[in-house]
C-alpha cells in the first residue's frame, strides 16, 4: 500500500540565485546531485535554504557546493552538529567533471549555482559555467531590460 506524501513539499523550485543572472554571462548548464544529510532535507522541505552566494569548487577530481546555507530547524538532529555553511559534494560524472575542470582552468570561467529544485524526492543543483560582467555589461543588460518592456507596453496601448 502507498503511503501518503501529501504534507512533504517535492515539487517545484527550492530556492534561486537571481543575482548570478545579474552578475555573469550564463552559458553551459548541468545538473548535478546533492550529497546532503537528513537535518538538511528537513531544512530544505521547509524552505530555510539561500544560495545566493553560492558557487563550486573543484577539488581531488570532486566537485563542492561553497556559500550554500541551509539553516538547521530547532527541533532537527540533537545528536549531529548542525554545520549550516559546510561544503556539500557534488554528485557528477567524470566527464563533467572534467569539462567543468577545463574550462575554469583554461578558459577563466566561475561554475555558479542558480537553482535547487526537486527531482522526484531527490534534491538536484542546477550550475552553470559563467563568465562574469562588467559593470557596462550590466548596464547594457538593464537597458535591453527597459527598451523590451518599454516596447511591450507600447504594442499594448497601441492594440
Amino acid at each position: 500500500m502507498k503511503k501518503n506524501k501529501a504534507n512533504k513539499n517535492t515539487t517545484g523550485n527550492i530556492a534561486q540565485n537571481k543575482k548570478a543572472r545579474h552578475d555573469y554571462f550564463l552559458e553551459d548548464k548541468f545538473e548535478a546531485g546533492l550529497e546532503l544529510q537528513g537535518w538538511e532535507i528537513k531544512s530544505i522541505r521547509s524552505g530555510k535554504v539561500n544560495i545566493t552566494d553560492a558557487y563550486i569548487i573543484i577539488q581531488n577530481a570532486e566537485a563542492y557546493l561553497v556559500g550554500c546555507r541551509i539553516s538547521p530547524l530547532s527541533q532537527a538532529s540533537t545528536h549531529v552538529v548542525a554545520a549550516p555553511e559546510r561544503a556539500r559534494k557534488l554528485l557528477l560524472n567524470k566527464r563533467e567533471i572534467d569539462r567543468l575542470m577545463g574550462a575554469k582552468d583554461r578558459q577563466g570561467y566561475s561554475i555558479v549555482a542558480t537553482s535547487m529544485y526537486w527531482k522526484k524526492c531527490w534534491v538536484k543543483l542546477e550550475i552553470h559555467l559563467a563568465k562574469g560582467k562588467h559593470a557596462h555589461d550590466k548596464r547594457d543588460t538593464l537597458k535591453d531590460k527597459d527598451w523590451q518592456r518599454q516596447k511591450e507596453r507600447m504594442m499594448k496601448h497601441s492594440v
